[in-house]
């Protein structure tokens, strides 16, 4: 991570100050109801805002950030004041008989080289605080997604509904037409059955849509963190051109260099081998300088007021509290490496699957249009018949048209959906923060 910490003080005014500003902002979108209709453009922006999930990580930055100023703070210079109060039955042959033996230093250490110990755990904890922040990105990017799907899944909800409860309204005046003939004995019990057995289906259809639009609703609203402000309008967006994307190796490259989770894994694995090399310098000598001023109660000739010393500690023995050490940060470190080859791979299979998955949705999304245009002039010709008196399936075409505008739909948002995670896992979501100022 590029960049200089600030010192602990100046990062927690600065820490300090930013509270309110987000405190309010988060406290006037929880106080603001959900505008009627609701767009996706607020939703989303919703979807940056406070969430548990989002907090959780955010937690874990904080944490991180504050572990990385308690290591930087460790070769700071260090002073002390010693005070004591003694009484002391003093020798037979000392110079000064006073029993009152108290005395006062004050003590200033510095510690001055320690051959990598500090270095390279300032290192590994600036890396792991790197590592929070790719995480943060990653978790404010499928919050995002998660609020897209949500929304489409509304407005899916809501045409699926239209399209049963059209469907229910023509299976009913069927029923009910067979009803009114079977009593004057022109439709057969048989045939009216069947139309009933028809109806009821049909209603439970819409019943179960019609929970559906209740349902994914409230998956909408706990999304935004708002689960007791259900929308009761969405505005459908109007999508512009996505573009073309590259070709899926171009992508692999792209994501195996920017993809945030990797970016994650790759600065914890530097974290853990800088952590590595910390503890392999721990049989390393230290180096530090210490001055000391003392005043005494009693004055004896072995007793300096003032003292400089340069002192060199070399470890010449600490048992296996080192070599157990260096063990559990390598076999951390392999660990590492190899959560990060792994998600290498599921990372590539992952884009693939996208990248196939949205050529489907494009073929899909023409063969639709197709079916829509045909649905539309089948439609024109059922009316023009129907007003004839010619023809009687112009409800069937009035149901096929809601049918064919869910597909739609439904293709639509499955490809901008798409489109937003395979950009997700390119890193091209959001705004990484290598290129975002704190």
């Amino acid at each position: 991570m590029s960049g200089k910490i600030p010192s602990p003080p100046m990062r927690k005014v600065k820490s300090l100050l930013l509270i309110p500003s987000l405190l309010l902002g988060h406290l006037a979108h929880a106080l603001e109801p959900l505008p009627s209709p609701l767009t996706l453009q607020y939703a989303l922006e919703l979807a940056d805002h406070a969430h548990p999930e989002r907090s959780l990580i955010e937690a874990d930055l904080a944490q991180a950030r504050a572990f990385a100023e308690q290591v930087a703070a460790d070769d700071d210079a260090h002073l002390a004041l010693t005070a004591e109060l003694r009484v002391i039955d003093p020798s037979d042959i000392a110079a000064d008989d006073s029993r009152n033996d108290s005395l006062a230093r004050l003590n200033l250490s510095k510690l001055l080289y320690d051959f990598g110990r500090t270095s390279h755990a300032q290192e590994a904890a600036e890396a792991g605080l790197t590592s929070r922040q790719w995480q943060l990105l990653q978790v404010r990017q499928q919050r995002r997604l998660d609020v897209m799907a949500r929304f489409f899944d509304v407005l899916l909800a809501d045409l699926e509904f239209a399209r049963d409860n059209e469907t229910l309204a023509i299976d009913y005046i069927r029923f009910d037409r067979a009803r009114t003939k079977n009593e004057l004995g022109k439709v057969s019990d048989v045939d009216m059955l069947e139309l009933e057995s028809t109806y009821q289906q049909s209603l439970r259809k819409m019943t179960a849509s019609q929970n559906r639009q209740r349902i994914t609703r409230s998956q909408l609203a706990i999304s935004l963190n708002r689960p007791l402000d259900l929308p009761a309008e969405l505005e459908s967006p109007q999508f512009g051109s996505l573009g073309e994307l590259p070709e899926i190796e171009i992508l692999v490259e792209k994501a195996l260099r920017e993809n945030p989770k990797i970016r994650a894994l790759q600065a914890e694995l530097r974290a853990a081998k800088k952590q590595l090399q910390a503890s392999e310098a721990e049989d390393n000598p230290v180096l530090r300088a210490e001055l000391e001023a003392a005043a005494y109660q009693r004055r004896l000739g072995g007793r300096n007021p003032l003292t400089a010393a340069l002192v060199i500690e070399l470890p010449l023995y600490q048992g296996d509290r080192v070599a157990s050490d260096i063990a559990e940060q390598r076999a951390r470190a392999d660990r590492k490496q190899a959560e990060l080859a792994a998600y290498e791979l599921v990372l590539r299979q992952q884009l693939l699957d996208f990248w196939m998955e949205l050529q489907r949705l494009k073929v899909e999304r023409q063969g639709l249009q197709v079916t829509e245009d045909f649905r539309d002039l089948y439609l024109d010709r059922s009316r023009t018949l129907y007003e004839l008196d010619m023809a009687a399936d112009l409800g069937d075409s009035m149901s096929q048209i809601a049918d064919i505008q869910l597909q739609r739909a439904r293709n639509d948002y499955q490809i901008h959906l798409t489109h937003a995670r395979i950009k997700a896992l390119t890193g091209d979501l959001l705004m990484s923060p290598e290129n975002k100022s704190e």
